[in-house]
């Protein structure tokens, strides 16, 4: 047990974020046609430049684009898949009215080398929202996290102040929870996890509406804690529970019903 716990403090950033920087061939595939894009910043928790990789994929011409309106959502990929390994997820949402920036936190794909961390994660969120804000002042910006990005998501919502509304799906409560339901669950070392990610204790200070997803099948992340997440919030939200929507397609399966939650809580049509 003492060595199992000494593990865990050790390797919970691995067993987090599975960082790689492999992608699926459907995701190259799906990646095809979008715009690299290099966000370099200045990183407090290091004290050296650091460098992001994203990847760009914009509703419409980049010239029709800056004289519109159009939204711009920043693309919070959750663990083991990056970028490029989440292009699928990145064009359906693009289908949806969006312009999309979808970034790699460093250790996962083309970005800086470096093993993930909670703190770490905010802070690269933190920059891609800036360079964001910087090329697109004009456009109302959304916060998208899969999964684990939702938790990176609503850290970066109670940060920021100017954006529009924040969307999560397939996303938990805290990484706590998370493994109370696992097979493992019972062992009790929850009280050893630093990197919490506790979503649920900062969810009700997000200053712009709240849409949380969930796929009715999700076996990784269980619906009810997206359900407890939603219900933690105090500002304007919704729940939407996709019928048939695994950890991994809910996006997909419920495209109809992600628009008509986009076009009620945030007029997007």
């Amino acid at each position: 047990m003492l060595a199992g716990c000494s593990t865990l403090a050790e390797k919970q950033g691995e067993w987090i974020f599975q960082p790689s920087d492999r992608s699926w061939s459907g995701g190259v595939a799906a990646a095809e046609g979008m715009q690299d894009v290099w966000i370099g910043f200045d990183s407090k928790l290091s004290g050296q430049p650091a460098k992001l990789h994203g990847l760009w994929h914009a509703a419409e011409g980049e010239a029709g684009l800056l004289k519109t309106k159009t939204p711009v959502m920043l693309y919070l990929h959750g663990a083991r898949w990056n970028g490029v390994g989440s292009a699928q997820r990145v064009r359906r949402m693009q289908e949806l009215g969006f312009s999309v920036l979808a970034v790699d936190h460093r250790g996962f794909g083309k970005s800086d080398a470096s093993l993930p961390s909670e703190t770490q994660a905010h802070e690269d969120a933190w920059a891609a929202w800036d360079w964001l804000a910087d090329q697109y002042p004009i456009q109302p910006r959304y916060i998208f996290g899969h999964s684990l990005g939702g938790a990176i998501a609503i850290e970066l919502a109670t940060r920021v102040n100017d954006e529009a509304g924040t969307i999560v799906e397939g996303t938990f409560t805290s990484i706590p929870d998370v493994f109370e339901t696992m097979a493992w669950g019972w062992l009790p070392v929850t009280g050893l996890i630093t990197q919490r990610f506790e979503s649920v204790k900062k969810v009700a200070t997000i200053g712009s509406p709240l849409l949380v997803v969930h796929g009715e099948h999700d076996r990784l992340i269980k619906p009810e804690l997206g359900r407890k997440l939603f219900e933690a919030a105090t500002g304007p939200k919704a729940f939407v529970l996709v019928p048939g929507g695994s950890h991994h397609d809910t996006n997909a399966v419920g495209q109809p019903l992600y628009r008509a939650a986009l076009a009620q809580l945030f007029e997007l049509r």
